[in-house]
């Protein structure tokens, strides 16, 4: 999804013509450093990656492109010859210049702010070769363009240039011609104002006397970063130490500045590559993640904020602040997000009780909620929307004996009995309230935290933690339950278990049933054909459950086994197992065998289907009732 160029090695560490690859795949990579990205998977360690891409043999070179189809590279494995078809990707110009184009290009150029540099090739001297001209418009893409001349058939011109020997000369925008410079782009250097942060989008590198990125790398930012808009620009804390300490920057780093005030600003806390901090300002900008400070550190503020407090040196840190990106933009105008660097603000962080990192709080007024989920996107989503819209009954002793023991004959309740320091307790909580929403208006769901009520949860014999039980409903004796012996704690897993012990909303069909019932009958009809021994049918079976209840009253749900029912199964034209069909009542019109296919397998989706099938029958119905005439 970057948009570049990438050729891909797949390798297995025991694969013996992969270690026989790897020294030359090393050099393959300093050489075209720059013009395209060059990579590597170890399938020992990520096999469901590879196994996604296809990759069953070992080393596979790909190349891969944004919005492209992969391509397979089965050529020698030498140096020259990778080097040979990488170049076909490159689509960077290099343009011949003669007299009659020479002027005329550059002066095009120049009226966009970019430079050329131009190689001069004579009989004597450095003529770059036509693919290293070639690797260098790669490189330079965006920063100069890049050009030849050939002095043998443009003798005139070359003298008008006093180019007496091969050479490569640039022409920063705005020079003479007679002046061969030795800049490609100059870096600014900011002697920096507040406003000039507060009101422009910055990539800012904070040093200390020194840099960080080379100065090219910079150069490169400038040219990636020109259509996001993002100005870029360096920041020495010697001499500019004011702007520095009110920023409480202690060492160099890189920040981007989003243009909407000078406090507005994220630092980044990734890798120092080019394409890496380049990637990290196009995210940050569109983002709404703030660094955070005991300055604007949201103490009392009116509006919801997700604050997390991480350190620089954890890895589940770094890799979870891309993901607080993606779910700032999710919840914009919902809920503030900012980031508070615990090495440098410790004070403030002992304040709030932190002791491991990351730990994500939800700030909202005198609430407090320390965010218990997956370190991703989805799940800070998903546990916000259960803050807003809860789905799992916080249960005390009374609302235990009021709700759970005392239910009406038709509810079910499941119920987790926990102790907040305990490890897997944690980790099932995100599962539960993700099985809870899947569940919502078919089974009730609740927690006890056993810590809190200890007494009661002794007289409730729970001896291990977490101790996940079942109230059925119909049941004769309240008090009974059924106790959750998986092995999968899961949400998918949790669900089937809690399905399986509700009475089935849909009906078994047998060949008669479904010529008579679905074919001939009044009624709209979802259909399951499946067979026993498929294991996505297996897999498939709860969640059809779910979608009958979701449409019970409106449209039937029916389960047809192909196994028992072949000649019906292929009379309907099956040849995939689960297969859904919607057979629609369309009056008097009889229905076609095949019905119509639905291509999911998630309840959720087949029911919106289906609701938006049903509205347009209504009004084609409407359409089609005779109009008496007045």
């Amino acid at each position: 999804n970057s948009g570049e160029v990438w050729f891909v090695n797949f390798y297995f560490p025991r694969c013996s013509h992969c270690h026989d690859l790897a020294p030359t795949w090393r050099e393959f990579a300093k050489e075209m450093d720059g013009v395209i990205r060059i990579g590597a998977v170890n399938c020992g360690d990520n096999g469901m990656l590879c196994r996604s891409k296809g990759i069953n043999s070992y080393p596979s070179l790909y190349v891969f492109r944004a919005g492209m189809k992969p391509e397979k590279y089965y050529g020698d494995r030498t140096k020259s010859s990778l080097t040979t078809f990488a170049m076909q990707f490159v689509k960077s110009k290099v343009t011949e210049l003669w007299q009659g184009n020479v002027f005329s290009e550059i002066d095009r150029a120049f009226a966009e702010r970019i430079g050329w540099l131009i190689n001069f090739c004579t009989d004597t001297g450095d003529c770059l070769e036509s693919q290293t001209r070639r690797k260098l418009a790669g490189m330079l893409d965006g920063l100069v363009n890049v050009g030849w001349m050939d002095c043998s058939k443009q003798a005139d011109l070359c003298d008008s240039f006093e180019i007496t020997t091969s050479t490569t000369a640039v022409f920063p925008p705005g020079s003479s011609l007679a002046q061969k410079g030795s800049v490609l782009v100059g870096i600014l250097f900011l002697n920096m104002h507040p406003h000039k942060l507060a009101h422009h989008r910055w990539l800012i590198s904070f040093s200390f006397g020194h840099n960080d990125l080379a100065s090219h790398e910079y150069k490169k930012l400038k040219a990636l970063l020109k259509d996001s808009h993002i100005q870029v620009g360096k920041v020495d804390c010697i001499t500019d130490s004011e702007l520095c300490a009110s920023l409480y920057i202690q060492k160099p780093c890189v920040a981007v500045f989003k243009g909407v005030g000078i406090h507005d600003f994220e630092i980044h806390h990734g890798k120092d590559v080019l394409y890496n901090v380049a990637a990290f300002a196009k995210e940050s900008v569109n983002a709404h993640v703030t660094t955070l400070r005991p300055e604007n550190f949201p103490s009392h503020e009116k509006e919801p904020w997700l604050v997390d407090f991480f350190a620089p040196w954890c890895p589940p840190c770094r890799a979870l602040l891309p993901e607080l990106r993606k779910a700032s933009i999710q919840l914009f105008g919902q809920l503030k997000f900012g980031t508070l660097d615990c090495t440098v603000h410790e004070t403030l962080c002992n304040m709030h009780n932190i002791h491991a990192y990351p730990t994500t709080v939800i700030f909202n007024k005198s609430s407090i909620h320390e965010y218990e989920g997956h370190h991703s996107a989805d799940g800070i989503l998903e546990f916000i929307e259960d803050l807003v819209n809860p789905v799992v009954v916080t249960l005390t002793p009374e609302s235990f004996q009021e709700l759970v023991k005392r239910r009406k004959s038709s509810e079910t309740w499941m119920v987790d009995f926990y102790a907040p320091w305990c490890g897997p307790c944690q980790a099932l909580l995100p599962e539960w309230r993700r099985m809870a929403r899947m569940l919502s208006g078919i089974v009730n769901v609740g927690t006890v935290d056993c810590q809190k009520h200890h007494s009661f949860c002794q007289g409730e014999d729970v001896r291990a933690y977490p101790e996940i039980r079942l109230f059925p409903q119909n049941s004769n004796r309240r008090e009974q339950y059924q106790s959750y012996n998986g092995w999968h704690r899961d949400a998918f897993s949790l669900k089937s278990w809690a399905l399986s012990s509700l009475p089935r909303a849909s009906v078994d069909l047998s060949p008669e049933d479904f010529k008579r019932k679905v074919l001939g009958g009044k009624d709209h009809w979802v259909l399951d054909f499946y067979a026993p021994w498929c294991g996505p049918c297996q897999q498939f079976a709860p969640e059809f459950e779910v979608l009958a209840r979701m449409m019970k009253g409106t449209v039937r749900a029916g389960k047809v086994d192909c196994q028992a029912h072949h000649q019906t199964c292929q009379s309907a034209g099956i040849k995939a197992y689960p297969s859904v069909r919607f057979y629609p009542h369309l009056g008097t019109t009889r229905r076609d065998q095949g019905g119509e296919h639905i291509n999911s397998r998630d309840a959720t989706v087949i029911a919106d289907i289906l609701r938006q099938r049903l509205q347009q029958l209504a009004l084609q119905g409407k359409s089609s009732k005779p109009k008496d005439e007045l």
